[in-house]
């Protein structure tokens, strides 16, 4: 009769099987430590024992050295994730030939093997005025005419 070969678990698997069994164990430690336990009766003091002995057997408690880093490593990438910036819609009204200077822009960005949409445009004209000096953006917001505020009539 033909034996079985043992299958081999992936490493991922057993790293994740650690790090649940390291998280189960901390858990425990931290439920003995907590002072609710501490300011319990003296007839609990039984079961206390009870749990501290589980979590002597626990397999945690031989959990290998790889593990536990792993977990402090997934615990670090936790908290240097940058939160996303909050987004703001809005409109505005503007003259025609520069909506379509808008479109001239994006086919640019198209020859250049980089597709840019509307907003990305904007945004980076707001970074070129932001990096001017105020003589430079006084300069350019001379040449902008003012518009009338609010939606054009229709026609």
């Amino acid at each position: 009769m033909p034996t079985k070969k043992p299958t081999k678990t992936a490493p991922t698997a057993v790293a994740k099987t650690a790090v649940k069994s390291v998280r189960k164990f901390a858990a425990t430690k931290a439920i003995a430590k907590s002072p609710a336990r501490k300011t319990a009766t003296s007839k609990s003091a039984a079961p206390r024992k009870a749990v501290a002995k589980k979590t002597a057997a626990h397999p945690a408690a031989k959990a290998p050295v790889r593990a536990v880093k792993l977990l402090e490593a997934v615990e670090q990438s936790k908290i240097k994730a940058p939160k996303k910036p909050k987004l703001v819609r809005d409109s505005f009204t503007m003259p025609k030939d520069e909506y379509q200077a808008i479109d001239s822009l994006k086919q640019r960005a198209a020859n250049l093997q980089r597709s840019a949409k509307k907003s990305e445009l904007l945004r980076a004209g707001i970074m070129a005025l932001s990096a001017m000096d105020d003589k430079g953006l006084a300069a350019i917001l001379a040449k902008v005419p003012a518009l009338k505020t609010g939606r054009p009539g229709r026609s």
